[in-house]
């Protein structure tokens, strides 16, 4: 059996897993980030959670075909270089060396969105496609892009940043610089404000009821809930968020044509209450919506488990 190491450093935690040949994770550990800091403290902390979980699975780190792994920010999958990771605090940080001379094996790096695209179509639900674009929504929105089978992030390795593709037109300030992007509106974070707005319009909504009556105890959850117990408010707060997201989806589509689009992140556990109406909106919107061959719109599979899988393979693209 062959054995990969797969780490997803991320803004709050840094996850490592053990991975097998059949990218299954045999065992994984998670640590603080602890952002920002120094790079060296990160790769010491990614090395000792690897230790940690060889000793505990009596999986020798010489015995690993390699280490992959999955950082936020532009990533030089070539020089092995993280070349912005703001939240991180690390400019120009070559992670890739620092770990293979601490371990003396192979190590590889990507954006941690592509990883965990990447691991999607390993192992999840693209794993039957040849193209495929995964959207991730969290506190931002994220994106991953496999085209024939491999990763695409552009000439400049800051491809797919699908979370700020403008939807509406000098709309909502948005951190990078821009105004009206995607994140702005389909972000867990941008739900949450939605939802807010409308609770403090609507004093009897039951989106109240969902939060305890305490408006800073808000989720992404809290207006489907609502929704669900046949809140008029709650319902437009959904319906206006699924359109926004249907709007960029749409976009994606009509420029790659995918097998499958993936929604990831907490948001995706709403199933089919998110996916009906937003294949409903695409298929009206997209180029090619009406055809046998459309692109499929589907729920991300893996969840968090998507980064460390996809980390871990990706020597089959760079080795």
């Amino acid at each position: 059996m062959k054995y990969y190491i797969g780490i997803d450093l991320g803004g709050t935690n840094i996850a490592v897993g053990i991975v097998d040949e059949n990218n299954r994770i045999v065992a994984k550990k998670s640590v603080p980030t602890n952002a920002p800091r120094a790079v060296e403290a990160y790769v010491d902390d990614m090395i000792k959670t690897t230790l940690e979980l060889c000793e505990s699975t009596n999986i020798a780190l010489k015995d690993v075909e390699w280490i992959g792994v999955g950082s936020p920010g532009s990533v030089n999958p070539v020089s092995g270089t993280v070349e912005r990771a703001h939240n991180l605090g690390i400019t120009s940080a070559p992670v890739a060396k620092l770990i293979e001379e601490k371990t003396s094996v192979k190590c590889f790096i990507e954006n941690d969105a592509n990883a965990a695209a990447y691991g999607e179509f390993i192992a999840g639900a693209a794993k039957d496609a040849t193209n495929a674009v995964c959207v991730t929504i969290g506190t931002g929105v994220g994106g991953g892009i496999i085209f024939n089978g491999k990763i695409y992030s552009g000439s400049n390795f800051c491809g797919a940043e699908m979370g700020h593709c403008v939807i509406e037109y000098n709309g909502l300030q948005c951190n990078c610089g821009r105004k009206g992007c995607l994140e702005r509106y389909c972000s867990a974070t941008a739900l949450i404000d939605q939802t807010k707005a409308a609770m403090t319009e609507h004093s009897d909504s039951a989106m109240w009821d969902e939060c305890g009556g305490n408006i800073d105890d808000v989720n992404g959850r809290t207006a489907f809930d609502a929704m669900k117990k046949g809140d008029k408010s709650a319902k437009e707060v959904v319906e206006g968020f699924i359109g926004y997201l249907a709007c960029g989806c749409a976009n994606f589509i009509n420029i790659f044509q995918p097998d499958v689009l993936l929604i990831g992140g907490g948001i995706s556990k709403e199933g089919e209450t998110l996916l009906k109406p937003l294949r409903d909106i695409v298929q009206k919107e997209a180029f090619n919506g009406d055809a046998k061959n459309a692109t499929k719109i589907v729920a991300a599979s893996l969840g968090n488990d998507a980064g460390i899988i996809g980390a871990a393979m990706l020597g089959l693209l760079y080795n």
